[in-house]
């Protein structure tokens, strides 16, 4: 795959999330020619992930494909591809069907992915909210919890079916927290017949000693209130040691629920390697 011109420098972009795209909008105008590459085909809009999760919003309201987006920019050209390699000494980006595009600069806005600190075995079971394939699996389980729990002779099944953890006390969990616990109470309050909503036990973990801990204490401690006026249980220097399908154990104890969710930390993506880094 060729430059898209042999005299203009060519620009390379890894990634359409936010600092892609704030880096192809930052050549506008420019004498160089863009080529951006993402595996997928649309920028999400990620602070948002958390109410398609929670059932407010559809997948393609936070969604924009990255073609229309570059529309009228005729000096940018969109791929959707995966990245499989750099080759640095031929300045060559390697993509997942073999073919290559040159480039003179090469960006790499690959962003963030889940960190589970050592226990990647905990993913199946809690997974994480990064994409819209996350926030569509959360979605699922949520609403298939109340579905399994309305069908359920077993209280303890029940209670565990209408327990949702969510472990980290940063902007995602606190966030998804308060979401889960006001389609429980407000928006499926009415729904159903053999169980109620209203019921639900939403479980906020975090480590640390408070919430949201890189803002100032005074908003955390807002945020906590908030979160219990809505029913939310706010458990702070609770580390979770153990994670399965059938709950965690945090502080030493064993909490059954069927629907977790990791919101406690991010990672770099390992695009690094591509360069030997």
């Amino acid at each position: 795959m060729k430059k898209t011109s042999d005299k203009r420098h060519h620009v390379v972009v890894v990634g359409a999330g936010f600092g892609g795209l704030d880096v192809v909008n930052g050549f506008s105008g420019a004498d160089v020619d863009v080529t951006i590459i993402d595996r997928r085909n649309y920028h999400l809009f990620q602070p948002l992930l958390y109410q398609v999760a929670g059932a407010s919003l559809s997948t393609s309201e936070i969604a924009w494909p990255i073609r229309y987006l570059f529309r009228n920019r005729q000096n940018v050209q969109t791929l959707m591809a995966e990245v499989q390699g750099v080759d640095v000494g031929s300045r060559q980006v390697l993509l997942d069907n073999g073919s290559t595009v040159g480039y003179d600069t090469l960006v790499l806005a690959t962003g963030a992915t889940h960190a589970y600190f050592g226990h990647d075995e905990w993913e199946p079971h809690a997974p994480g909210l990064k994409t819209l394939e996350d926030a569509a699996t959360i979605r699922g389980r949520i609403l298939s919890a109340f579905e399994e729990a309305e069908r359920s002779n077993n209280p303890a099944e029940r209670a565990a079916l209408q327990t949702f953890v969510i472990i980290g006390g940063g902007p995602t969990g606190v966030e998804l927290a308060g979401t889960i616990a006001e389609l429980a109470k407000d928006t499926l309050a009415h729904d159903f017949r053999s169980i109620d909503p209203r019921a639900t036990r939403v479980v906020l973990i975090e480590a640390g000693p408070r919430l949201l801990p890189v803002f100032p204490e005074k908003l955390s401690d807002y945020t906590r209130r908030v979160l219990e006026k809505l029913g939310v249980e706010v458990a702070l220097g609770a580390p979770v040691t153990d994670c399965s399908a059938d709950g965690v154990i945090v502080a030493g104890k064993p909490l059954p629920a069927k629907t977790i969710v990791w919101a406690a930390g991010v990672q770099a993506s390992p695009a690094a390697r591509w360069l030997n880094a």
